[in-house]
């Protein structure tokens, strides 16, 4: 689907800039919570991810959040120090390290669990269940879009 100049400053006005305004009240709203557990955001993703990818590596880990591996490297320090998580050697190359997650961090994943359905109540009240399933599955499609996109080479300026 192809838009004229119309349809994209539409597009510059609401879609991308809301995108843009939810992700960061949902941040902002994760951070005020989490810190009154204890957490920072980059902690509890870091548990999150380890959850549903369990022995990621810190290199791994740093890809997923954007951030460099010494930033890693400290959140796990914290997470290691508090008992949640625990470095264990890659079986096939002793350099990486890989991360896994220790009964100490049951509660906070719990609480993350409870939140993020809380949230999900929240906020899909009032939205008919078909808007929101559309909404997700079209947010889906984006996200393995530029999911793909993100893991092709750029072609320089000449090709």
């Amino acid at each position: 689907m192809k838009l004229g100049r119309e349809s994209m400053q539409a597009i510059d006005n609401d879609l991308f800039y809301a995108m843009h305004d939810v992700a960061r009240l949902l941040r902002t709203r994760f951070d005020q919570r989490a810190r009154s557990f204890g957490m920072t955001r980059a902690q509890a993703l870091i548990l999150s991810r380890l959850q549903r990818q369990p022995g990621l590596s810190q290199n791994e880990m740093a890809a997923i959040c954007e951030v460099e591996p010494i930033t890693v490297a400290r959140l796990v320090d914290r997470l290691e120090a508090a008992g949640m998580v625990k470095r264990c050697a890659d079986p096939n190359d002793r350099r990486i390290r890989r991360l896994k997650l220790l009964p100490a961090a049951e509660p906070v994943l719990k609480w993350i669990g409870e939140y993020k359905l809380e949230v999900y109540n929240e906020l899909a009240h009032g939205i008919p269940a078909a808007d929101w399933a559309t909404a997700e599955k079209v947010l889906l499609q984006i996200k393995q879009k530029l999911t793909a996109e993100a893991s092709r080479p750029v072609a320089s300026m000449g090709e």
